[in-house]
């Protein structure tokens, strides 16, 4: 799997051209996505996910969604190892939906390519005519740096900047320090004159490398320290769907979510369904009480 890489503006503006000659893709007026001209689905939608808690559940949002605009909805018999690999899914034809993750999709593209600041532009050049990514909801599952509220308090620490003042005397490590957008000693350093000492285990570590929807988070009531110069990538949730199945119906039933999803409830989703609900009926009673459904 390549990573993303960044490259010219006038590469930039030459691909574009020729991905919007060979695709006819348009943005429509409503901010709905970038699609292709397709029309609406024939049969049922086949949703997919990953192993997840996460990916299930909001694969069940989805799927609720789906249902009371009036779609057919199947859920596919494979469940992927990975966010990657449903992605990849819908992009070959397998399935017609997955929960998708802005920078996750972008290294499952062969020769994914980044524009700052643009992520839709982004993957409307990356993604391949047919398949369609959807606006994200608020809810994000990117890399956080937390820290704990007596570390917080000890030495003043509300955003990423304020680790220079440390001087070294903190150490990095965590559940997802080893993940792709994880920063690293020498990014922090690059970005904000930060010095942080690996640490041995993560039960050491001063500064926490967790993902953005680890249920760690509120359980331990920890303090995420903010990244002004925006050092680990964007990771929202969004809808990755063929065009046959992205109607209008469809668009506006999935939009419901874009800004009702935050992180805090798609973590406090996902805890639901590691405690044993099923994705389903944690779905069914959130966009209830959310009065998204009937």
């Amino acid at each position: 799997m390549k990573p993303a890489r960044r490259f010219p503006l006038r590469a930039l503006a030459l691909t574009v051209c020729s991905l919007l000659a060979l695709s006819a893709c348009a943005t429509d007026t409503a901010g709905q996505g970038t699609t292709s001209a397709y029309a609406d689905a024939q049969g049922p939608t086949v949703i997919g996910t990953d192993r997840s808690a996460e990916s299930r559940v909001v694969a069940a949002l989805y799927g609720e969604l789906l249902t009371a605009a009036g779609a057919e909805v199947k859920t596919a018999t494979t469940v992927y190892a990975s966010p990657a690999d449903a992605a990849r899914a819908v992009v070959e034809g397998e399935i017609g939906l997955a929960p998708a993750y802005e920078s996750t999709m972008l290294r499952a593209l062969p020769g994914g390519q980044t524009l700052p600041g643009n992520m839709a532009a982004t993957l409307s050049m990356a993604l391949p005519p047919g398949i369609v990514a959807l606006p994200p909801a608020a809810a994000e599952r990117g890399v956080v740096l937390a820290v704990t509220r007596a570390t917080a308090r000890r030495h003043g620490l509300r955003s990423l900047t304020d680790l220079a003042e440390t001087d070294g005397r903190l150490t990095l490590g965590g559940a997802a320090s080893g993940d792709p957008d994880a920063p690293t000693a020498d990014s922090l350093k690059t970005a904000y004159g930060v010095t942080l000492a690996p640490a041995d285990t993560s039960a050491d570590a001063d500064v926490l490398v967790l993902r953005g929807t680890d249920p760690v988070l509120t359980r331990d009531q920890l303090v995420v320290l903010t990244d002004p110069e925006a050092v680990v990538p964007p990771e929202h949730v969004f809808p990755l769907i063929a065009a046959p199945d992205a109607g209008l119906a469809a668009r506006k039933a999935l939009a419901k979510l874009n800004s009702r999803l935050t992180t805090a409830q798609l973590v406090a989703l996902t805890a639901s369904v590691e405690s044993g609900r099923t994705p389903a009926e944690t779905a069914k009673a959130w966009l209830k009480s959310e009065g998204l459904l009937d």
